[in-house]
């Protein structure tokens, strides 16, 4: 038998290390195996955590959530990897953040709520009701990747210890005709030279894609989330770049977001039954 002369808080410094010495993909690559958990809860709850990370893969076909999605998109093709890619849009430890202030709505939400909301905005789809199986397992899933993560609710955003940094390069500065060149030579190949989306990659305008009441629908964000999510693994864009890439791509037409066209009836708001 091999012996384990690490103790530890030795393996834990040694994380450490690797984690500021690597090159980026190789430690995002590490980050990711070590904080992802190694098991799924026992019983009927890991079950559920499983449902949940078939859902984020699969959402706008799965058979329980496509009902609420209004796009070809997916949890995951925002949250890459099915949320365990450490830097793009990460569920690593995000559940210690609620429940959390939210602008936006100008009242506390929970991470259900903050869920919940993505369907309307992101999907472009019907807010599932709360206490469904769909709302259920996906937070279930978002909280199994953030075991072990120290509480800290947030009471500025819903944001959570991994979240996407803010560029430091001015939204103002994005030139829209620069981002039409980038983006046929950086990104048409996936996402298709008219926007539709191909096998490689989802919609990025048009009625496949996110509403103008997603945060991806103002610049500094979508620029934002380019930056350490595209290109996928080799992510080398510099910050005018992103945000010329982000200004072409949302000059172009998107559904509208009208709230009481996204929520349902209100018998419907919550379930309690499955």
């Amino acid at each position: 038998m091999q012996r384990r002369w690490l103790t530890v808080p030795v393996l834990g410094l040694l994380t450490v290390f690797l984690l500021t010495t690597l090159p980026a993909e190789e430690s995002t690559e590490v980050a990711q195996k070590t904080l992802v958990p190694e098991t799924y809860p026992p019983g009927e709850l890991g079950e559920i955590v499983k449902l949940g990370r078939e859902l984020v893969a699969r959402t706008h076909e799965h058979p329980l959530s496509k009902q609420y999605v209004g796009n070809a998109l997916d949890c995951t093709s925002c949250h890459l990897k099915n949320g365990t890619d450490p830097r793009a849009a990460s569920f690593l430890g995000v559940a210690s953040a609620y429940p959390a202030w939210s602008p936006r709505e100008k009242r506390v939400i929970t991470l259900e709520d903050r869920v919940l909301n993505c369907f309307m905005r992101s999907q472009n789809g019907i807010r599932p009701p709360l206490g469904s199986k769909v709302s259920v397992a996906i937070t279930a899933y978002i909280t199994w990747l953030s075991s072990g993560s120290e509480i800290r609710m947030n009471h500025q955003k819903p944001l959570g210890p991994r979240h996407v940094p803010s560029l430091s390069r001015k939204a103002e500065l994005a030139e829209e005709k620069r981002g039409a060149k980038l983006y046929e030579d950086r990104c048409a190949d996936c996402h298709g030279a008219s926007g539709a989306g191909t096998t490689e990659g989802p919609p990025v305008w048009g009625k496949q894609s996110y509403n103008d009441g997603a945060g991806l629908s103002r610049n500094d964000k979508l620029a934002a989330w380019l930056k350490v999510s595209m290109p996928p693994d080799d992510t080398d864009l510099t910050e005018q770049e992103a945000l010329d890439i982000a200004a072409y791509v949302n000059s172009h037409a998107r559904p509208h977001f009208i709230l009481k066209e996204h929520l349902p009836p209100a018998e419907r708001l919550g379930v309690y039954e499955w």
